[in-house]
């Protein structure tokens, strides 16, 4: 009992001094405390820092592993078209020929600035082969394209109406493309009109293809165009 009783005593007084280290502690005077206030002190701040510190890398480090898994889903999709493209690069190299070659195809039936005279011409013959009567053959003004310019003619031809389907279809089998818009057709009039006699109006769309100077003429217009271009 007596032992119990000194070990209550010495405890006792061990918190006591403990205790009366904490008393008449000067805030602004950290430096002139006791040891015991320091060191609890000086550990309390650096738990508070360590946990702190902890959070806030914490907290980046899972923004950071969020937005890597958002870009997940897209290197998934981007991983298998680039897969299923390896796979088939054999078939989709021979169609990279196929539509090289076709597109050399079409930029065959377009003529070049040189040629445009002759197709014209080649317009003209085809109506009068078919004994029409021009009344009216007028190309308007080019409208150049990203690849390609266009030239509109308004054309009005009187025959009969056989003669006015012949001509379209020679337009229709020409080696070069020409096209015929707003076509209208009407009962002729004139002195000369049988009765038989037909008119037609329509708008002749020819193409061409431009040089490597317009192409690039063409390019600068569109780049000056687009949404956000330089002023």
């Amino acid at each position: 009992m007596a032992s119990k009783r000194g070990m209550n005593v010495d405890l006792n007084s061990v918190f006591e001094g403990a205790a009366s280290q904490f008393r008449g502690l000067n805030p602004n005077e950290p430096g002139q405390w006791p040891v015991l206030p320091k060191l609890m002190t000086w550990t309390g701040v650096a738990l508070v820092v360590v946990v702190l510190g902890w959070f806030l890398l914490l907290s980046t480090a899972h923004d950071e592993l969020e937005a890597e898994r958002g870009k997940e889903p897209t290197l998934k999709a981007d991983y298998r078209n680039k897969l299923a493209q390896a796979v088939n690069l054999d078939e989709l190299r021979k169609q990279k020929l196929q539509v090289e070659e076709y597109v050399t195809q079409l930029e065959k039936q377009l003529p070049g600035k040189a040629e445009m005279d002759a197709l014209l011409s080649d317009i003209n013959q085809a109506g009068l082969g078919r004994g029409l009567q021009f009344e009216l053959f007028r190309p308007g003004s080019v409208v150049v394209k990203d690849y390609y310019a266009e030239l509109p003619i308004s054309i009005k031809v009187s025959g009969r109406y056989h003669d006015i389907g012949a001509f379209a279809a020679d337009i229709a089998n020409l080696s070069r493309i020409v096209t015929l818009h707003n076509m209208s057709i009407s009962a002729g009039t004139g002195p000369q009109n049988t009765g038989s006699t037909l008119g037609m109006e329509a708008i002749a769309r020819t193409y061409r293809y431009l040089d490597a100077d317009e192409i690039a003429q063409a390019r600068a217009a569109s780049a000056k165009k687009a949404p956000g271009a330089k002023k």
